[in-house]
């Protein structure tokens, strides 16, 4: 009888899966239009003065969105105040929504997978199939970052893979 040889563990392919860095944390938005003055101004010593006084911790190892739903002209200036605090507990802040934030992290997953695994030259497999809602956006933000890194990279699972660049010799 012949011995069942398994091919793709025995193969170079690295096979990477982007929700294995993608950080887990609750995602929570702060909405400048409360703490705008009668909804529609920000006034900078009263916004100093929240900046001052409000507990920060609540964002800690949290994802933050940073928006203004009110019709109002927001300083650059007060977005990178705001930045400064929560920082200093969020695991990611960053301007817009949920999908924003969500990019956000999909880029600081990329981050650390490059920084957690040597793929320069190596045949790479990306994951297909996974729970990331901004699916497009981090499989395009993967190949370019990768693209210029491995000698051939895939698609979907070892077993089964779409070819999507193969570097030339």
């Amino acid at each position: 009888m012949e011995e069942i040889v398994n091919r793709v563990a025995k193969s170079p392919l690295v096979s990477v899966d982007l929700e294995d860095y993608l950080h887990k944390g609750e995602y929570s938005i702060f909405d400048l239009k409360d703490v705008l003055y009668e909804g529609i101004i920000l006034r900078e010593k009263d916004f100093r003065g929240f900046m001052k006084d409000n507990d920060w911790a609540v964002y800690k190892d949290k994802n933050v969105g940073l928006v203004c739903t009110a019709d109002a002209i927001v300083p650059t200036w007060a977005y990178m105040l705001l930045v400064t605090k929560i920082k200093e507990f969020a695991n990611v802040v960053t301007f817009g929504d949920e999908l924003a934030i969500e990019k956000a992290l999909i880029d600081q997953a990329i981050e650390r997978c490059l920084a957690e695994n040597e793929l320069k030259d190596k045949k790479v497999v990306i994951k297909g199939c996974g729970n990331v809602k901004s699916i497009e956006y981090a499989y395009t933000k993967t190949t370019e970052k990768l693209f210029p890194l491995v000698s051939s990279l895939m698609y979907g699972e070892p077993c089964s893979t779409v070819p999507i660049f193969k570097r030339k010799k």
